[in-house]
């Protein structure tokens, strides 16, 4: 579809995906209405900083600003902040907000993330990370311990991203950290095993101590303190909790107005979903995979900017389906690893480099066909490996195997894959 020239764009949710479909309607040239509502009180803000850097105090909230806060009113785009959308009508092009308020629209963009997933009741008390206004209380409790003298201990539940960046940052702020994962090894779903096993010592050498299969059996108050035990009797006693389980899409209102659900909002590789004029962009959104067949719902950051993007241009009429492959990042203990693609895809690993050391690339791969890489100390091998995996030639497994491999050059000249 096409939005008239000054017809009027609603976007639900102001995190990156909604804020950067925002700020590329203005960027394309729309002089339209565009209204930004989302039921946090905050403005935008970058949330990987949530579980790093605003964690372990090492920088203020406003740096985690995706904008300057006049940037919204200069870019005449309206920002609606801490105002929840409870109703969709479709067929009325109409949004209704808990403010008692409604919007109708020519375009409607649902960026509407998600909310992390609990384990109550059993964890009814814990924190969790993942908006702004979540770290509060959590520094809140680590200071008070610490006000009395003593060492504040922290207990995550959940070996993955953002439990693992969570534990390196609680670490960082002072505190004595005990990860708690039920699978049989931390960030089963994101790494290979041998670079997990990488990630676990690396945590283990700053003072973490990183328990697996762990199966909680009873969660108990004492003296303020929280005291966690194991079916197998193992147990752990924390001034503070944090629970980091995964995420929940946020699918409330496209289930409400008959919207295509299934883990995520249905999109189309033009973000488009089961109703005419609604589009769907970030966490939220479950689009095809053309690379490895079926469909996907991304939960990285790099994935919701580059999808709300190419919602807001879809919305303007734009014919390029969306095909980005995915790209993110995780940081601890001064370590950056990057990952490209699906390196869990893979049926081998080619490793080059020391992992141990902190400076290698791992390309994962199906037969001849690159799906997944990932590495530390080397961002432009990596990047490049994103271009290859995305850019659907398949490479003999000798290239893929050589050492040492030029992926930098191979990514910059396609042609290559014909004379090797």
């Amino acid at each position: 579809m096409t939005v008239p020239p000054r017809g009027h764009v609603v976007i639900v949710g102001t995190g990156v995906a909604g804020a950067t479909a925002a700020e590329t309607l203005r960027k394309e040239g729309f002089a339209g209405s565009v209204v930004l509502v989302g039921d946090d009180p905050a403005e935008p803000y970058r949330r990987p900083m949530v579980s790093k850097e605003l964690l372990a105090g090492s920088a203020p909230a406003a740096k985690a600003r995706l904008k300057p806060s006049p940037f919204w009113a200069e870019m005449t785009i309206e920002l609606r902040q801490a105002v929840a959308a409870v109703g969709l009508d479709t067929a009325a092009a109409r949004v209704e907000f808990d403010d008692g308020t409604d919007l109708v629209y020519d375009a409607l963009i649902l960026a509407t993330g998600g909310r992390p997933r609990r384990l109550d009741p059993l964890f009814a008390d814990a924190h969790t990370l993942r908006h702004l206004h979540d770290v509060a209380p959590v520094r809140a409790a680590l200071d008070e311990v610490a006000a009395t003298g003593t060492v504040p201990s922290v207990l995550v539940v959940g070996g993955g991203l953002v439990g693992m960046e969570a534990a390196a940052a609680a670490r960082a702020a002072g505190a004595e950290v005990t990860v708690l994962e039920a699978a049989p090894r931390v960030l089963e779903r994101v790494l290979p095993e041998a670079i997990s096993a990488e990630v676990a010592r690396l945590h283990e050498r700053h003072g973490v101590a990183v328990h697996v299969g762990v199966r909680v059996d009873r969660v108990e108050r004492e003296n303020g303190r929280t005291r966690v035990t194991a079916a197998d009797g193992r147990a752990w006693t924390a001034d503070a909790v944090i629970v980091a389980v995964g995420m929940t899409p946020n699918t409330e209102l496209a289930v409400g107005a008959g919207l295509w659900v299934d883990d995520g909002i249905v999109v189309d590789e033009y973000c488009a979903t089961s109703a005419v004029g609604v589009f769907a962009a970030g966490d939220v959104a479950r689009l095809p995979n053309r690379i490895l067949g079926g469909d996907q719902r991304i939960e990285h950051w790099n994935h919701a900017q580059a999808h709300g993007a190419a919602a807001a241009r879809a919305v303007l009429g734009g014919t390029q389906p969306y095909e980005e492959v995915p790209w993110c990042w995780t940081s601890q203990f001064g370590r950056t690893f990057q990952i490209a693609g699906w390196p869990g895809a893979g049926t081998e690993l080619i490793v080059r480099g020391d992992v141990g050391a902190g400076s290698f690339i791992a390309l994962a791969v199906a037969g001849d066909r690159l799906v997944g890489a990932l590495g530390a100390g080397r961002p432009r091998e990596v990047k490049a490996a994103q271009k290859l995996i995305g850019s659907g030639p398949f490479l003999p497994r000798a290239i893929l195997a050589g050492d040492p491999i030029d992926l930098v050059g191979l990514a910059a000249d396609p042609a290559r894959f014909a004379a090797a």
